[in-house]
Formats: structure tokens, C-alpha cells, sequence
């Protein structure tokens, strides 16, 4: 099918609220970022918890329940879990929500690797709440952890729930760990890869890099894949178009980039999403609706989530 999916990853763990006056952080800001993302055009919403009065990550299923209902009501939008919650949590911390709710679609990093947030300390420098300085500080020191026993207790928590994955992919390593479950018979195709691009302690975001990663997804799994593209930060909309050119599906949000380009702040998910539309049409493609999603990635339908 010559359909792009469009991911938007409405609030996200790394940025803090202090960032951007725009950040969805209450559930009813969740639920409506949401919505409008879906109705803008992102055929998958990804989605995090957040305290409504800190903002800080809250991985707990009863705070992915104040929304989930919510936003399945007002849109058909595939709803996607996320299973990397905080880096700062435990692989039984982050994987709840999914097991408790049984989406189509839970997200999955492929490995450990250092996740350095520390740098943007040189563009935020005042914080409403003490957690946010802190949260930044440590990351110095942070390994976010995904062994190979973590990510099969978590391929395992799921597989009678027939949920499928946006296999997060931060480097090329993490590709082989992909192979290695895929040989094991835990991930079976066709499989949705999320290569991460512009994260300091993964790969870059030069274009050989996405290069090198869509060369190595082809060796390894042939056909059994579909490919997405996320850049962080101000590198998002150059990576989606680099990868809608190569037959990619993209990610964005203001998980991601809280930037509609250069010193500009998004104003909601929907503007992103907008853009990165004009640019995917701009090629002379077609967004995904989310009933085509859904067939583009064997998806279980949202009649058997349980929510």
C-alpha cells in the first residue's frame, strides 16, 4: 500500500512541564491532544501518563485509565501504550498499563543503552517543580535498562493479549536484538520498527545513519517489517521526510521535538502532525487512515482492548 502512518506521541517522559506551556500533562489535555492529533491525520496515538499537578511520568494503569476510554470514544485512532514509560522505572513498572489494558499497539525499546536527557540543561535553566532539574541531572549517570530477559518478560506479559509493537529501535544493535527474538519465535511479522534517531547515547541523525539502519532492517527481515522514522528534537520534520522518501512511516509529537521549526514552539500535537502531512503529501503520498493501519500492521482491531 502507498499509505504513510502517521504516530503522534502526544506528552511523552523527557520533556518536563516547564519546557513548553503547550505540553499536555492532565489527563483532559491528554484527551484532547489526542483527539485533535487523530483528527489532523495520525493514524496512531502514543500515549504516556503524567501527575496532573507535577507532570511528572506516572506509569500506574489508573492513570493511563482516566483517558483511554476517553479517547477511544471520540476517535478510531489505533491507541498505543507505552512500555518505556520513564527511564528511571523498572521493565514490571513499565509494562502494566499494557497488561492491564490489552492495547493493539504497546511500544518496546530493543536494549539498553545510556539515555543522556542532561544536555538540554543548556536551553532550560528555570523549572516550576524540583523534579524536572533532577530528572535532566541524573541522566548523566542513566543506563535506560532493557536486557534481553526484560524485553522477553515483556514480549511474554503480552502475547496472549495479541498485542503487537512499535519496536523502538535506538541503535544498530538493537536491530540484532530484534533478529535474535524474531529467531526465537517471540516477535513474529510483520513487525513495526521505530528507529530512533538523534538521541545522545544512540545513533545520529546524519542522513547515513537512517541509511545505514533502513539497510540493516532490509538484511535482516527482508519483507517481514514496516519501517518508521522518529528524530528528536529539532531534527524531526528533516528525518520524516527522509524516511517518507525511502518508503518509511513516521513518528511525531511533542514527545519528541517540542518545536514547530526553529525557535517556534508547537502549539498543540495537531500542528505537528499537519506539517509533517504537508510533507508526506508533498511527495505524492497518502496518509493512512487508521482501519488502514491497522491492515498494513495485522493489528487485533479495538474491539479487543479492554478498555
Amino acid at each position: 500500500m502507498n499509505k504513510v502512518i502517521i504516530t503522534c506521541a502526544v506528552t511523552g517522559a523527557i520533556h518536563t512541564p516547564s519546557m513548553s506551556p503547550y505540553l499536555p500533562v492532565t489527563p483532559e489535555e491528554i484527551i484532547e491532544a489526542s483527539v485533535e492529533a487523530a483528527n489532523a491525520g495520525a493514524a496512531i496515538i502514543h500515549l504516556h501518563a503524567r501527575d496532573p499537578v507535577t507532570g511528572k511520568p506516572d506509569q500506574s494503569p489508573e492513570a493511563f485509565g482516566k483517558f483511554l476510554p476517553q479517547i477511544k470514544s471520540r476517535t478510531d485512532a489505533v491507541l498505543n501504550l507505552t512500555s518505556g514509560g520513564s527511564p528511571f522505572m523498572t521493565i514490571d513498572e513499565r509494562i502494566q498499563p499494557s497488561m492491564r489494558f490489552a492495547p493493539e499497539v504497546a511500544s518496546l525499546n530493543l536494549g539498553s543503552f545510556n539515555f543522556a536527557l542532561f544536555p538540554m540543561l543548556d536551553r532550560f535553566t528555570e523549572f516550576k517543580h524540583e523534579w524536572e532539574r533532577e530528572h535532566l541531572e541524573n541522566s548523566r549517570d542513566l543506563i535506560f535498562r532493557n536486557t534481553f530477559k526484560d524485553i522477553e518478560y515483556a514480549l511474554r506479559a503480552c502475547a496472549e493479549n495479541d498485542t503487537r509493537f512499535e519496536l523502538e529501535c535506538y541503535d544498530i544493535g538493537h536491530l540484532y536484538n530484534l533478529a535474535h527474538f524474531v529467531d526465537k519465535g517471540l516477535i513474529k511479522g510483520p513487525f513495526f520498527i521505530q528507529s530512533v534517531f538523534g538521541i545522545l547515547g544512540g545513533i545520529g541523525n546524519h542522513p547515513e545513519d537512517v541509511m545505514h539502519m533502513r539497510r540493516t532492517a532490509d538484511r535482516l527481515f527482508g519483507d517481514q517489517y514496516q519501517w518508521s522514522v522518529l528524530g528528536a528534537g529539532r531534527h524531526q520534520m528533516r528525518i520524516a521526510a527522509m524516511g517518507a522518501s525511502m518508503g518509511s512511516h513516521v513518528r511525531v509529537g511533542l514527545e519528541d521535538s517540542l518545536w514547530l521549526g526553529k525557535g517556534t514552539l508547537a502549539k498543540s500535537n495537531a500542528e505537528q502532525v499537519r506539517q509533517v502531512r504537508q510533507i508526506i503529501e508533498g511527495q505524492g503520498l497518502q496518509i493512512a487512515t487508521p482501519a488502514e493501519a491497522r491492515q498494513i500492521l495485522a493489528l487485533k482491531g479495538a474491539d479487543r482492548v479492554n478498555f
